[in-house]
C-alpha cells in the first residue's frame, strides 16, 4: 500500500499517499465520524474532494480502507 500515516492526535488521523498528492483524513466529531479524500490538482487524476460522515468508527475505518484501495497510485 502505498499510505503512510502523517498525523494521529486524539481526534484526527491522517495518511498520505506516497506521491505526496492525496491524502486521507479520519476525524472523530463530537456526534460523528468524518472521512475525507483530497487530491491535489497536481494528481495524475487531477483534483479531487469526497468527504462522508458515519455514526460508528467501524464504518468510518471501512470507507478509509476502501478510499486506500481505491486512490492508491501502486495498483
Amino acid at each position: 500500500m502505498s499510505w503512510t500515516e502523517v498525523r494521529r492526535d486524539d481526534r484526527i488521523v491522517e495518511w498520505e499517499r506516497s506521491d505526496g498528492h492525496a491524502t486521507i483524513r479520519l476525524r472523530r466529531g463530537p456526534n460523528a465520524w468524518h472521512v475525507r479524500v483530497d487530491r491535489l490538482y497536481q494528481s495524475a487524476e487531477g483534483r479531487g474532494y469526497e468527504g462522508e460522515r458515519f455514526e460508528s468508527e467501524s464504518e468510518a475505518r471501512e470507507t478509509v480502507e476502501a478510499w486506500k484501495d481505491e486512490y492508491d497510485v501502486e495498483n
